[in-house]
Order: C-alpha cells, then structure tokens, then sequence
C-alpha cells in the first residue's frame, strides 16, 4: 500500500510535488518497508544533525540514497569523510 509510504514522505515536510518528483525519479522507494528500511535511514540521517527539511530535500534530490546499505555503504563512506 501507497498510502502510509506517501503520507509518511509528507510528515518530512516533502508537499505533493516533492513527493511526485521522487517517486517518478525512484519509483522503487514505494516498494521499500518503512520500518526496515526507510525508517532507519532517516532516523540515521537525523542523527547526523539533519532535520526534517533537510532530510525531505535530500531524498528529493537523491532518492536513490534510501536504496543504499546502512551498514555496508551510508555509514563506512561518511565515516570515511570525516576521517580526511
């Protein structure tokens, strides 16, 4: 189902064409479990100092990154960043 998916993109602060621009971009993402996958990451990404706004225009502009491993990608290469 959709829905919950789209309404938890908008609880970022994502409006609708945000919403529909990151779907056209990675349709995929509606296909990804909010509690195993999408959660985290943007709970993750919060942690990093992100707020909502910022963790909205990111997913809109790269939506891609929800797709990438926590664990085996996200975290090694922004800790790989802040160790240059």
């Amino acid at each position: 189902n959709l829905k919950p998916k789209v309404q938890w993109l908008k609880e970022l602060g994502m409006d609708d064409s945000q919403v529909a621009k990151t779907i056209v971009k990675f349709p995929q993402l509606m296909s990804f479990s909010l509690e195993e996958n999408l959660k985290p990451k943007v709970q993750w990404l919060k942690e990093l100092g992100m707020d909502d706004s910022q963790v909205a225009k990111t997913i809109t502009k790269c939506p891609k990154i929800m797709d990438y491993s926590l664990d085996g990608q996200l975290k090694p290469t922004v800790q790989w960043l802040k160790e240059l």
